[in-house]
């Protein structure tokens, strides 16, 4: 800890003096951001392009890890809807008078230090720092390796905006990308209120298993769409190819076909979009005896249900009922989103009311659990755990709240 207590210890400093900017200085400042990142594309693009030459193409990170000018100007414009929600904080949630006529309050506010750790994703920069800012939370961000030169070029335009701003820089902290900045963080009590990762299943359970900070866990979706025995077969197929070929790196995609028994012999109309798309099928002994022959399908192994493929590959398997679709959802789901196709309004509503996740869909795909689709602006994360917060955590999923006491010389008795 003690290469790193100092810039920890002026991370807590300045975080207390968040508490005295106003709305506007966070609308300004966000503002400044959007127009200064503008500017900086050019240079933001040329780090981005140093990362993502030290990995494979076919690496599903390379995915999630590049940028282009586009991608660039649409998170932009997540800022741009962050900045133009209400204001999470001194919000009054409840008040009342007791009998000796004490006044209580319930007020939002922030959860203070958050600590952020995440993989190939740059994009998270931008999107948690104006959160952060907007629901006045300091951050520490620890990107991963893969994303280096590109959090640091984001990272030099948040200060240049921030300093413009008169914002306290040292608020907002972008740790080196390295295992001793890792431990350093997550043993970091005295400074750190929460701790966040964000990426696959290994970073969460290593940050659960070896933090001493508080953690939301966030991002592990292993997704699965049932297909009822009353499911329309366009509205199907269209919502399966979605949900897998949308953006098969990203944590809503789809990763398990669940298909009852009495529409197997139309498995072939609702694989055969995929597998124009390149997806690899992973069938159980059912569904893969009812395909036809094609080198991207092959038979499941036992490994292949369970799997976050973040990639251009998904399982199917095969059951005789809700019932045990249900089952295999409870088995291997990581509680992140779940759908079901049907026609039928009882086995929607089961479905909707027993499947233990963050999101629950009925005839739509699980592209959708994104907080910007929500009408939250940008995410942290998915939250898939039950305390504080589930499902995308956005604006006032970063408040907590504070009991206001005012009164006039009462004393207990």
């Amino acid at each position: 800890m003690s290469e790193f207590e100092s810039v920890f210890k002026a991370l807590k400093t300045a975080s207390r003096k968040l508490s005295q900017v106003t709305e506007q200085q966070i609308q300004t400042t966000l503002d400044t951001l959007v127009a200064m990142s503008k500017i900086a594309i050019p240079e933001i693009l040329e780090a981005n392009q140093l990362d993502l030459a030290k990995i494979d193409p076919k690496d599903p990170k390379y995915d999630r890890l590049m940028l282009t000018g586009d991608r660039i100007l649409s998170i932009l414009e997540e800022v741009n809807q962050v900045k133009n929600l209400p204001s999470p904080l001194g919000l009054e949630l409840e008040k009342r008078v007791l009998d000796n006529g004490l006044e209580l309050r319930k007020i939002s506010v922030p959860l203070g230090v958050l600590g952020v750790i995440y993989e190939a994703r740059p994009n998270v920069t931008f999107d948690v720092f104006c959160l952060a800012l907007k629901s006045g939370n300091a951050l520490v961000l620890k990107g991963g390796s893969d994303a280096t030169n590109s959090n640091k070029a984001i990272m030099k335009v948040i200060h240049q905006a921030l300093e413009k701003s008169g914002f306290p820089t040292a608020a907002f902290l972008l740790l080196p990308p390295d295992r001793k900045a890792t431990q350093a963080l997550l043993e970091a009590v005295d400074y750190v209120d929460i701790i966040i990762p964000r990426g696959s299943q290994g970073l969460i359970d290593f940050v659960r298993s070896n933090s001493k900070v508080p953690v939301i866990e966030t991002g592990a979706g292993i997704v699965h769409t049932y297909f009822d025995e009353t499911g329309n077969l366009e509205k199907g197929k269209a919502i399966i190819l979605n949900a897998k070929t949308r953006r098969p790196s990203v944590c809503n995609s789809l990763d398990c076909l669940i298909i009852h028994q009495n529409r197997i012999n139309e498995l072939s109309q609702i694989v055969a979009p995929l597998l124009d798309k390149g997806v690899e099928v992973y069938a159980d002994e059912k569904a893969f005896g009812a395909l036809s022959p094609h080198p991207l399908v092959k038979p499941a192994e036992k490994d292949h249900f369970g799997t976050e493929f973040l990639s251009l590959k998904m399982a199917i398997k095969t059951v005789g009922n809700l019932e045990q679709a249900l089952e295999h959802i409870a088995q291997y789901s990581s509680k992140h989103s779940e759908a079901i196709i049907s026609e039928n309004q009882e086995n929607i509503r089961r479905f909707l009311n027993e499947v233990d996740a963050a999101a629950v869909y009925a005839n739509a795909s699980t592209a959708f659990t994104d907080g910007n689709q929500f009408g939250l602006g940008a995410e942290i994360g998915i939250s898939t755990q039950k305390l504080h917060a589930r499902g995308p955590m956005a604006l006032k999923e970063l408040t907590s709240y504070k009991w206001v006491i005012q009164g006039n010389g009462q004393i207990r008795g």
